[in-house]
């Protein structure tokens, strides 16, 4: 499928060398103040070129809105887009035509579809990403009339890692280096290794960390569509996302319920309590569970991790095989990421916005109308 949500959903089209990369938005509320501005922004922040640890291709991505817009506010008709390819040199793929990168998409397309496109990857390359970015940043205008806000950093780069607790960090450091990680000397010692990575035509990968806050109680489902469980599909199927934990996720597996229950209190005093029988407002004295209990968001900060395995296309020698089953070796041309965390940023973020409003429309879908 390329189309996800239920209420809110978004579907894409194109592929890294195609014409455009595009797609539709359907279910955006009506009457909301489209900033085109924050979403070019947006995409800048997901862009090829933007620094040296990030691949040279030079793209403009200005995104083009089609339709479901008039006078700057969302119609609540579908929103189209496009964002126009305009940099690609498909001649840097040609010796991919007829052999299959490690770990890339090149063989289970060809196996699935009996056809690819070699050129970058086509369908299966993170240019796609573009047109989730651009739904999210539709999302998050949504989301923060409401209080809503969604903020990721690169938590971890190969060994360098952060502290799991982001409360420990000022997340407003986040864009403030190329790494977009919000602790300053912890992203110099990642760039230094991602352009170490990088001379040696090699890829590394890592961990972003994502926090929701302002959700509300009640956004997500009992079942088969618990709220972690539409976040973890969210961010499993961004390219290269090989891993996602919630809250303290596998550290959980080692400690006992005494350790990590998160424990209720009510906020205030006894008798600033409602006497009409009312619930009063609840807490959690710690924050364990990621803000979801029972699929069920309650009221704390949702917050998560992803973890991004290395880009497979590298720069130095790989073996392989050809389209016949030979042996060879390959050595790719191109241009690519030596490490995706930095633009994946954005990318995580965009999914999020999209999950989180689609939920609160799944479970009242006049909440926006209020």
């Amino acid at each position: 499928m390329n189309t996800f949500g239920k209420l809110f959903t978004v579907t894409t089209f194109g592929e890294s060398h195609g014409a455009a990369v595009g797609g539709v938005v359907d279910g955006m509320p009506a009457g909301i103040d489209v900033d085109l501005d924050f979403i070019q922004q947006e995409l800048n922040r997901r862009r090829p070129g933007q620094s040296k640890i990030t691949t040279s291709r030079q793209e403009g991505d200005r995104v083009e809105l089609l339709s479901g817009v008039f006078e700057g506010k969302s119609t609540g008709c579908p929103i189209g887009f496009v964002v126009r390819n305009e940099n690609q040199h498909s001649q840097d793929y040609e010796n991919l035509r007829t052999t299959y990168r490690p770990s890339h998409a090149d063989y289970t397309y060809q196996q699935k579809y009996g056809i690819r496109d070699h050129r970058g990857g086509g369908r299966s390359s993170a240019r796609i990403t573009i047109s989730r970015v651009v739904a999210g940043a539709l999302a998050k205008l949504v989301l923060r009339r409401y209080g809503i806000s969604i903020q990721a950093y690169t938590s971890q780069v190969g060994d360098i890692s952060l502290d799991s607790d982001y409360r420990n960090y000022d997340l407003s450091l986040t864009e403030q280096n190329a790494v977009r990680c919000p602790d300053p000397e912890k992203a110099a010692l990642m760039e230094q290794l991602i352009s170490e990575v990088k001379a040696q035509g090699d890829t590394i990968g890592g961990v972003i960390t994502c926090v929701i806050k302002g959700c509300p109680v009640g956004v997500g489902e009992p079942e088969f569509d618990k709220l972690h469980a539409v976040l973890g599909a969210a961010m499993l199927g961004i390219n290269a996302v090989k891993g996602f934990e919630i809250g303290d996720g596998f550290a959980f597996a080692t400690k006992r319920g005494s350790e990590v229950n998160d424990r209720f209190v009510s906020c205030g005093t006894a008798a600033a309590q409602p006497t009409d029988g009312t619930m009063p407002t609840i807490r959690t004295l710690t924050n364990h569970s990621g803000g979801i209990q029972g699929g069920i968001s309650n009221g704390e900060d949702i917050f998560f991790r992803v973890a991004f395995k290395p880009v497979a296309t590298l720069l130095q020698p790989q073996e392989t095989v050809d389209l016949e089953g030979n042996a060879t070796t390959l050595t790719a041309r191109g241009r690519h990421d030596p490490c995706v965390l930095p633009r994946a940023v954005p990318v995580v973020e965009a999914m999020a916005a999209i999950t989180i409003l689609d939920q609160l429309l799944v479970m009242n879908n006049s909440f926006l109308r209020q």
